[in-house]
């Protein structure tokens, strides 16, 4: 045990870890063997001696009077000594007085430097532990990569991420995806675990819409840089997702800038997702103008926003042209209820007997507008 402390930097470069936290579990792990070698109920501290470069175990025990009755309690005696006692150490200790004992581990022979050994392996191995449950806790919500090394009996996917292995659970796989040992993915962190019977457990999700917001920083400069903004998400995967942006720069069009020179952005993130349809909106924090964005392709009529007593957005009622009900729907729902995933409302569908107008109508409609607009501008 001599010089113990010259094996920090060592412990500190293989394990990856700070010196000074290494320092620390050495000091824990002295303290724990000298509780098992010499009384579990004395009260020991961890001394560090920089000119010996070892580790001293000291008692420190509170100087009492000969009397007192805490000398009698078996369960807490331990950590006090009678002034008749404490005056063999020090003849000038006082009442109340803290007394520091020294102990040698030394003298303990093989089975103090048998606990030590252990303890040592031990306080390391939770301290390497810690590192990586606190690395990975911080990546939660972050794309990460790594290669299949197993897929069990009930379709999980174990990937191996640097130092340690996570789990893919066949719920947080996108449907029709097939994994095999040797294979790259990639994935969100969803969930960090530690327990002393399993250690550190990492889920993992390709099914968030984390996992696509993510993907999409990752082919879209703007996005990664901040130039544009991902404000909102929601995704059936592998089928749809709906994705509201916003550009924090004047020049910069969000939605133009996500999908790319002929979709090539969208598209290469659609193929990660195996085909998943993504659309790409403008956000605007007027929620009537939001839902309509967000309802396409379906053409509506008007929105209409229900509050409760306090003010809060409760559903939105949507009235819109008979023949635009299916595509506000979409297939199976998959519209509606992505509408309804990000705008955080119920939605509700009203019809009316009118027909929307088609591109040509819109197109003049908007055409006559502007020339009323005109008229109004030069008589005013």
């Amino acid at each position: 045990m001599e010089k113990i402390l010259d094996i920090v930097d060592a412990i500190a470069n293989e394990k990856g870890l700070n010196p000074e936290k290494v320092t620390e579990a050495l000091k824990g792990a002295f303290v724990q063997t000298a509780k098992r070698v010499i009384n579990p109920k004395f009260a020991f501290e961890a001394v560090i001696n920089n000119q010996t470069k070892t580790i001293d175990i000291i008692q420190t025990i509170t100087v009492v009077a000969d009397n007192d009755e805490r000398l009698q309690d078996p369960e807490i005696a331990p950590a006090y000594i009678s002034i008749k006692d404490a005056r063999e150490y020090d003849d000038q200790v006082e009442l109340d007085d803290q007394l520091q004992i020294p102990h040698e581990l030394e003298e303990y022979g093989r089975t103090g430097a048998s606990h030590l050994h252990r303890e040592i392996e031990y306080h390391i191995q939770r301290l390497v532990e810690d590192e990586v449950f606190n690395k990975y806790k911080s990546k939660i919500g972050t794309l990460v990569t790594g290669r299949v090394t197993r897929v069990d009996h009930q379709n999980a996917t174990y990937i191996e991420i640097d130092e340690i292995r996570a789990v893919l659970p066949m719920k947080n796989r996108i449907k029709g995806e097939i994994f095999k040992v040797g294979d790259h993915l990639k994935a969100v962190v969803r969930r960090v675990d530690m327990n002393k019977e399993n250690g550190i457990q990492i889920e993992l999700s390709r099914t968030s819409p984390k996992f696509l917001e993510e993907l999409l920083a990752l082919e879209v400069p703007e996005i990664s840089d901040g130039t544009v903004i991902i404000e909102k998400s929601a995704r059936i995967p592998g089928e749809r997702a709906k994705i509201a942006l916003f550009s924090t720069h004047p020049q910069v069009d969000a939605v133009g800038a996500t999908v790319g020179v002929k979709g090539v952005r969208i598209n290469a993130v659609s193929q990660e997702l195996i085909g998943e349809n993504i659309d790409c909106i403008e956000y605007t924090t007027i929620p009537e103008l939001f839902l309509s964005r967000i309802m396409s392709p379906a053409i509506i009529s008007a929105v209409e926003i229900v509050r409760d007593e306090n003010g809060e957005a409760q559903k939105a009622i949507i009235t819109l042209p008979s023949d635009q009900k299916s595509k506000a729907i979409g297939k199976n729902g998959i519209n509606i209820r992505l509408a309804s995933m990000l705008s955080g409302l119920n939605i509700e569908l009203v019809e009316t007997d009118a027909k929307a107008p088609q591109k040509g109508e819109m197109q003049e409609q908007r055409e006559q507008k502007e020339g009323v607009d005109a008229l109004k501008a030069l008589f005013n």
